[in-house]
């Protein structure tokens, strides 16, 4: 029930139908009983900005959350940001501060690496290659870093996206050795597609999934179906693999703390989920 005290969350991005956030954070505010609800608002990157200023004009818009292809251009919007934000160059959360500063964090990384571990995969002193350097594949990049592996190779199809990256990394985690200008999987422990490849069918596979070692874990961003084609190719191989919508869920409970609502865990969130694909 949404009603004239409900306390608004935006969800920005292009395009809309794949967007899943608002089938999690809805039948958990009703749950709750948290007078709260995620609207998805489709916003291409011209109007974007204006868009995101105007927004937060609203009193009762509790934050933003922003999604692909947004993430990148939202931090030069910022008026404040965390550290994370400033190595990755991306930011998918945004909410106004007591001054009315936009503030902003960036936590698809961090769901991401929490998932891995709750799945096993060792990343202390692992190779790790990651497809995709804009706002998400920055994001998992400086959690997988700040996890402790040894070796991140980036890939992206704008060489200069990944050695920026791979500069901003090297500057914050020294001992890193980083690797820029491939996409070949062989010889990782870790292969993490971070591109929108698989959003729509037909789409190419962000790597020669062949070349994967059958021991290599994989982890996906697309989360237009459970199993996407990367998946599924990667499965017959005999991967461990992490599908798209676990980073979402990992990271929900840290979003509702930025945004200072009751937070909660991934499991119950599962729970509650009205997921469909």
């Amino acid at each position: 029930m949404i009603r004239g005290s409900t306390a608004l969350i935006a969800h920005i991005g292009w395009p809309t139908h794949t967007f899943k956030s608002p089938m999690i954070y809805n039948p958990y505010f009703e749950q709750a009983g948290i007078d709260a609800v995620v609207v998805p608002m489709g916003c291409q990157p011209g109007p974007y900005p204006a868009l995101l200023r105007s927004l937060f004009t609203l009193e009762n818009l509790r934050g933003a959350l922003i999604t692909m292809p947004h993430k990148v251009a939202t931090v030069a919007l910022l008026d404040e940001m965390t550290p994370t934000v400033r190595v990755t160059g991306s930011c998918n959360a945004v909410r106004r501060g007591p001054e009315g500063q936009l503030q902003g964090d960036m936590f698809d990384g961090e769901g991401f690496v929490r998932g891995l571990r709750r799945k096993g995969c060792t990343l202390s002193g692992a190779r790790a290659l990651v497809v995709g350097n804009g706002g998400v594949g920055s994001a998992i990049a400086a959690s997988l870093a700040a996890a402790g592996v040894a070796v991140l190779a980036l890939f992206d199809a704008r060489p200069e996206s990944a050695m920026g990256l791979g500069q901003r990394l090297t500057q914050a985690y020294p001992d890193l050795e980083v690797i820029t200008g491939h996409n070949d999987p062989a010889g990782f422990d870790l292969v993490v597609n971070a591109t929108p490849m698989g959003m729509n069918d037909g789409d190419a596979m962000p790597m020669d999934v062949s070349r994967i070692a059958p021991e290599a874990f994989v982890g996906e961003v697309v989360m237009k179906a459970e199993m996407t084609a990367f998946l599924n190719a990667a499965s017959a191989r005999g991967c461990r693999y992490q599908v798209g919508s676990d980073m979402l869920f990992e990271q929900i409970p840290a979003y509702l703390e930025f945004f200072g609502l009751p937070s909660t865990t991934a499991e119950n969130l599962r729970a509650v989920a009205r997921l469909s694909y």
